[in-house]
């Protein structure tokens, strides 16, 4: 049964694979793994580099690739940006005393503002959608989809453009929460623009969740603090096809926010669309008619859904469920406890949630890296730990791991990457350092390795290939 689930998976790649193309955030099959022997293990700045292009502006959406053409957003802004935040500077907890203290709303918002938060009414931005040649890196030509003041504001951690766009290997597809959808041909023309409306993250910390395609729909998931919803355009006109709204929240709070990627799942009972939102997940048919819903997910949901070897895997946010799910769900699946498993549920470790990393599922394992940089393994099945350790001297991580070669690849807010050998021992091979902030998850198209810097993409490839 699990190896004809896999089958599956992959035939329903379709035109997209590990060596033709990167159609969306985190890959093909939503988690970052593949196998190429030539891929490199080792890079910096001056060695394994193919080349490198300057991306002005900033953006945290991860390259896609077309055939020959990487694909990436960026924004640029009139005067000077705020510069972009490594770590994690205050916690739940600093904003609940500052609640305490008697700062609320606007006035909350105004006291984070201090060093943390850019306003609509602080920059005027210009946002692009780049085209850039796979064998040169040389820009084959960019657009503008859109120039004036955000829809929202950002914290300084977050991008306005960190929604990774999509491609059926025909068009590209951008979403922006909250601005809109851009439909674009290979060639920079066009096709189609379908705005959306404006509504309010939580205390201004920007969007982030990215689309995705299923048949002819684009689909996309915007929970913000007024209407939760989830809703699917008409890929080849843009127009709505259904819009579904969402309520959930955790009890005692009315925290609506959430930036998880939803992920459409094929397996031989039907296909999902399974999203994660605040306290709860919830999958979807593709009328947008609700399938099953699990609790147990966290406040600020961040992390995104995928499946691997015939479970889907869940991930709740810090301190909340990392749990495992089997196909033909119905219903309410929650736990009741947190901990006993009812017939759809195959495992689920109760704190393991991870706050900005997604897990990577690869060689059996699931390797789940924290944002502090703490990672841990388990076995993918049977949700038994393996290890958990500290990766060389902590640091920051957003981006998620990626895994090829037998090899597991963590890169930290300061661009250096830590090479591990894959398996239930914990083992560091070498590290590799670029020098530059890195939030983006790299795309992996053939030998090359693609990974997004703060102000460069790179190609990443052995010279001895």
């Amino acid at each position: 049964m699990r190896a004809a689930i896999c089958t599956s998976l992959v035939l329903g790649l379709g035109a997209f694979g590990a060596d033709t193309g990167w159609p969306g955030f985190r890959g093909p099959l939503a988690n970052p793994a593949t196998e190429n022997a030539k891929l490199p293990d080792t890079w910096s700045t001056t060695s394994n580099v193919e080349w490198s292009a300057n991306i002005p502006g900033l953006g945290w959406s991860s390259p896609i690739v077309a055939g020959k053409t990487v694909f990436l957003t960026t924004v640029t802004t009139d005067g000077e940006a705020k510069k972009p935040q490594k770590g994690v500077n205050y916690s739940n907890e600093y904003i609940a005393e500052l609640q305490k203290q008697g700062y609320k709303d606007k006035e909350l918002i105004d006291k984070l503002n201090q060093r943390d938060f850019e306003m609509p009414d602080e920059v005027s931005l210009h946002y692009f959608l780049y085209a850039l040649d796979l064998d040169s890196g040389k820009v084959k030509w960019k657009r503008e989809f859109y120039a004036g003041k955000p829809p929202g504001g950002r914290h300084r951690k977050n991008s306005f453009s960190s929604e990774t766009p999509v491609t059926d290997g025909k068009r590209v597809y951008v979403y922006i929460n909250n601005l809109g959808a851009y439909a674009f041909d290979l060639k920079g023309n066009q096709v189609w623009s379908t705005p959306t409306e404006k509504y309010p993250t939580i205390l201004e910390f920007g969007t982030g969740s990215s689309p995705v395609l299923v048949n002819d729909l684009l689909v996309f998931v915007n929970d913000n603090e007024k209407e939760q919803f989830i809703a699917a355009l008409d890929k080849n006109t843009g127009k709505q096809v259904w819009r579904k709204k969402r309520e959930i929240h955790l009890k005692g709070s009315d925290r609506q926010t959430g930036w998880s990627t939803p992920f459409v799942w094929k397996h031989p009972m039907r296909t999902e669309i399974v999203t994660i939102g605040p306290a709860m997940a919830v999958s979807y048919d593709l009328e947008g008619q609700e399938l099953w819903r699990m609790g147990g997910m966290g406040a600020m949901p961040i992390p995104s859904p995928y499946a691997y070897d015939g479970l889907l895997y869940l991930n709740g946010g810090a301190g909340k469920a990392l749990a495992a799910v089997k196909p033909g769900a119905t219903g309410d699946i929650t736990t009741p406890d947190g901990a006993k498993l009812n017939e759809h549920v195959a495992w689920i470790q109760p704190k393991a949630g991870t706050y900005l990393p997604t897990q990577l599922a690869y060689e059996g394992g699931l390797y789940v890296l924290t944002h502090n940089g703490i990672l841990t393994r388990f076995d993918a099945k049977t949700g038994v730990q393996t290890y958990k350790t500290r990766i060389g001297e902590g640091g920051d991580y957003t981006s998620s791991p990626w895994g090829y070669n037998g090899k597991v690849f963590c890169i930290n807010e300061e661009g250096r990457t830590f090479v591990l050998k894959a398996g239930d021992k914990f083992e560091l091979l070498n590290t590799n350092d670029l020098g530059e902030m890195a939030l983006a998850t790299p795309a992996m198209v053939g030998d090359r390795l693609l990974l997004r810097t703060e102000k460069h993409l790179y190609s990443l490839r052995n010279k001895s290939r």
